[in-house]
C-alpha cells in the first residue's frame, strides 16, 4: 500500500504498514493462521534459510499479519523497524538478550515497573546480566561514572507505572550516547500517541501491546521499535554480534542491513530461537485497536485529569501522582514531552492505609479491581498486597509504595459515572 510520510498521525494508524492481499484484494489486513510457507522449488527453500529472500521461511518470527502490525507501530513511532512478540515481558527480554550476555551490565532508571524489575533480578540475571539502578534525576556525571566496559544499554521508561515520574528522555539519551550506548524505551504507558522518545534520542523502544496500543483487553503482546540510528560500527567492540560475521563467508548484521541491524538480529536470531511467537488472530484484534487510538487516548486522558482533579481535592486522599496536576512534581516535564496530556494511570494514596484500601476497593461498583492496564474500563488494584506482595516492607518503601496506594487505570466511561463510583468508594475508604 503507498504511504506519503506527510500523512498525519491519525491517518497513518489505520494505513501504515498495510499491504492489499494478492489474491482476495482484502481492505483489512487478513489473519494467516499459518505455520510455514510453501517453496517454489528447491532453490527458494534454500535462499529463505539463507536470509537471501524477502519470502518468509516460518511463522516463528514472521507472519504477514504480524509483520503489518510491527510496521505500523515502528512508524507511529518514528522508527524503521518494528517487530511484534507475544507480551510486554517478551519484548523486554529480547530487546536486552540482543544487546547483552552472561557478564554484561545494564544501566537502568530507579523508576520501572515492578514486574520488569523482577525480571531484571529473576531470570535475566540468572542469566548472567547484571542490572544496576540509578536516581533518574542523578547528575549526568554520576550516570557516567557508573558506566562500564561492560555496559551494553541503558533502560527507562517514558512514564513509570504506578507512580508516573517523568522521565528526561533527551537527558538520558545525551548520557547514553556520549558513553557510546544504546538508549532503550519502554513507551506503553503514553503511547506514540503522546510522546514519541525516538524524536527525544532513544534508540529501541518497547511497548505492551496488551495496554492502549490494543486498548480492549482481550490480547496479550509486546513490540520492539529500531530507531535505526544508533551507529553500531562505531561501538563495535560493545556489540560483536551486530558488527562481526555470525560465521565465515557470511556479512556482518551491519553490512547487511545496516541501519536495520538491531531489528533484524533480533528478528533472526533472538525470536526466532527463543519463539515469543505473537498468534496472528491477536495481532488482529491489535491492529483494530490502533485504529482507534488516538480517538481513545483523548478520551482517556480527559477522564484522568476529571479523576486526578476530584482525587486531589479530597480529604481522605494523602497525595496524587499524576503530572496532569500543577502540584505535581513532574509537571513541568510534562508540558515539555507531553503536551496532549499525561496518560490515564492516577495513582493515589489513602491516608487511612491499607485498611482504607480494602474499603475503597470493595466499595467500587463501576470500575473493576483487577491487574491490567490501558483498558476502555475503569480499572482499580491496591499494589501492596498485589503486585508489590513479594517485597519487603522496606523494599516497598523504598519504591514508593504505601500500605495506602491505589493504582487506576482510567477507562473510556462517561465521566460523571466515573467521578460517581470513586465517589462512593473514597467515602468508605473514610467511614
Amino acid at each position: 500500500m503507498p504511504e506519503d510520510c506527510s500523512w498525519d498521525f491519525e491517518t497513518r494508524q489505520i494505513h501504515a504498514g498495510a499491504v492489499i492481499d494478492a489474491e482476495t484484494h482484502a481492505r483489512v489486513t487478513p489473519i494467516y493462521q499459518t505455520a510455514g510457507y510453501v517453496f517454489e522449488d528447491f532453490d527458494d527453500g534454500e535462499e529463505r534459510f539463507a536470509g537471501r529472500s524477502t519470502q518468509r521461511a516460518y511463522s516463528r518470527n514472521e507472519n504477514p499479519t504480524n509483520a503489518v502490525a510491527g510496521r505500523r507501530i515502528a512508524d507511529l513511532e518514528g522508527g524503521v523497524d518494528g517487530i511484534v512478540v507475544a507480551s510486554g515481558q517478551a519484548a523486554i527480554a529480547a530487546a536486552l538478550t540482543a544487546l547483552a550476555a552472561s557478564g554484561d551490565h545494564v544501566l537502568v532508571t530507579r523508576s520501572l515497573y515492578e514486574g520488569t524489575r523482577e525480571m531484571f533480578r529473576g531470570v535475566l540475571a540468572r542469566q548472567g546480566i547484571d542490572f544496576e539502578y540509578v536516581a533518574d534525576d542523578a547528575s549526568d556525571e554520576e550516570w557516567a561514572a557508573r558506566v562500564r566496559p561492560t555496559t551494553r544499554a541503558v533502560y527507562t521508561e517514558t512514564l513509570p507505572n504506578p507512580l508516573n515520574q517523568v522521565v528526561d528522555i533527551r537527558r538520558l539519551a545525551r548520557i547514553a550516547h556520549a558513553a557510546g550506548l544504546p538508549l532503550v524505551v519502554d513507551n506503553t504507558v503514553p503511547t506514540p500517541y503522546l510522546w514519541r522518545p525516538i524524536e527525544d534520542g532513544a534508540d529501541i523502544v518497547i511497548h505492551s501491546t496488551s495496554k492502549w496500543l490494543a486498548g480492549h483487553g482481550a490480547v496479550l503482546g509486546g513490540a520492539i521499535v529500531d530507531a535505526g540510528r544508533f551507529d553500531w560500527a562505531a561501538n563495535a567492540e560493545r556489540f560483536p554480534q551486530l558488527t562481526e560475521p555470525p560465521r565465515a563467508g557470511v556479512p556482518s548484521f551491519v553490512d547487511r542491513c545496516g541501519a536495520g541491524a538491531y531489528l533484524a538480529y533480533v528478528r533472526t536470531v533472538i525470536v526466532l530461537e527463543y519463539g515469543p511467537t505473537v498468534p496472528p488472530s491477536s495481532t488482529f484484534l491489535l491492529l483494530h485497536g490502533i485504529e482507534t487510538l488516538s480517538v481513545r487516548m483523548d478520551r482517556h486522558v480527559a477522564n484522568a485529569q476529571t479523576v486526578a482533579e476530584l482525587l486531589a481535592g479530597r480529604p481522605e486522599v494523602a497525595r496524587v501522582f499524576y503530572p496532569g496536576l500543577e502540584t505535581d512534581p513532574g509537571h513541568a516535564l510534562a508540558r515539555t514531552y507531553l503536551p496532549k496530556g499525561t496518560g490515564s494511570i492516577v495513582s493515589f494514596e489513602l491516608t487511612g492505609g491499607r485498611e482504607a484500601a480494602r474499603r475503597f476497593i470493595d466499595a467500587l461498583r463501576l470500575v473493576t479491581p483487577m491487574t491490567h492496564i490501558g483498558d476502555v474500563r475503569s480499572l482499580a488494584i491496591h499494589l501492596a498486597s498485589t503486585i508489590h506482595a513479594k517485597l519487603t516492607p522496606e523494599e516497598r518503601a523504598a519504591a514508593g509504595i504505601t500500605p495506602g496506594l491505589i493504582r487506576l487505570s482510567i477507562g473510556l466511561e462517561s465521566p460523571r459515572d466515573l467521578v460517581a463510583d470513586l465517589s462512593a468508594a473514597l467515602d468508605a475508604a473514610g467511614a
